[in-house]
């Protein structure tokens, strides 16, 4: 079975380090990117890609940027989005739906959450 890749875009180096490291000891191969022009540069150069792990506050475009871009193109219609930020305001929250994240979890998450999230979501890609 070929491993699921996962884009990770989050400009916390030491964020980028724990959920890479929690989704490669799950099986997942990682792409990191360090905020979203350079995560949206990984999706043009990833074309495998089965899920993106964002964060919402990074330079130059920020997630909610991100998830609108990647979104745009017609063939990542369902390509899951999880947010992974630092906020938890239920309006930022379903701006991101609205933009087209599945999921949303909260720094400092637990690692076996974000695991089993990333293996729900995909599940049958």
């Amino acid at each position: 079975m070929r491993k699921k890749k996962v884009l990770v875009v989050d400009d916390s180096k030491s964020t980028r380090q724990q959920v890479s490291l929690a989704l490669t000891q799950a099986g997942f191969e990682v792409v990191e990117a360090d905020d979203g022009v350079a995560g949206s540069e990984a999706m043009r150069a990833h074309r495998d890609v089965g899920m993106v792990i964002c964060d919402l506050n990074m330079p130059r475009m920020n997630g909610l940027e991100l998830v609108e871009t990647i979104k745009a193109d017609p063939a990542n219609a369902d390509l899951p989005i999880i947010m992974l930020s630092t906020e938890g305001q239920p309006g930022l929250m379903k701006r991101a739906r609205q933009a087209g994240a599945k999921g949303w979890l909260v720094k400092p998450f637990k690692a076996q959450m974000l695991v089993s999230t990333a293996e729900k979501l995909t599940a049958g890609a």
